[in-house]
């Protein structure tokens, strides 16, 4: 998913309050953090739950304190929304379809130790091992 993409998901222009055209474009909008009302056009486009939000992104209360003071994510909570954000997108796009990508990341994936390719996502290190197996299945290999 390029970072256009991933800007685009996020709100794009309007809601970054940037333009994004390159990768360097995304990874300097993660330094300087996203405006939270990121968090709030993933949430309706249904892309997390509230619940995986908070888990994966940024905790119900932080969230909560930063909106009321009209503050930005942090560079790290900004990071990991969007990572989340690109491998949900990568997932659309090796299963085909929305629906099939949310079912594959909510159910438990053998290739994946039993875990949940969704509860992954928290960290780097997961998220590589998400996208090895976004990546067999994108050559044919099924996981």
């Amino acid at each position: 998913m390029t970072a256009l993409a991933v800007a685009e998901r996020l709100g794009g222009e309007k809601v970054l309050r940037r333009e994004i055209r390159s990768e360097l474009d995304l990874a300097e909008a993660v330094g300087i953090g996203f405006p939270t009302r990121a968090v709030e056009v993933v949430l309706k486009a249904g892309l997390l739950a509230a619940e995986e939000m908070y888990a994966l992104v940024v905790p119900r209360r932080t969230l909560a304190h930063r909106r009321g003071k009209q503050k930005i994510l942090s560079p790290e909570q900004s990071d990991r929304l969007a990572r989340v954000v690109r491998v949900l997108g990568r997932a659309e796009d090796a299963l085909g379809a929305r629906d099939s990508a949310d079912r594959w990341l909510r159910k438990e994936n053998r290739a994946l130790g039993g875990k949940r390719p969704l509860d992954l996502l928290g960290s780097d290190a997961g998220t590589r091992m998400v996208e090895r197996v976004l990546g067999r299945i994108e050559h044919g290999v099924y996981s």
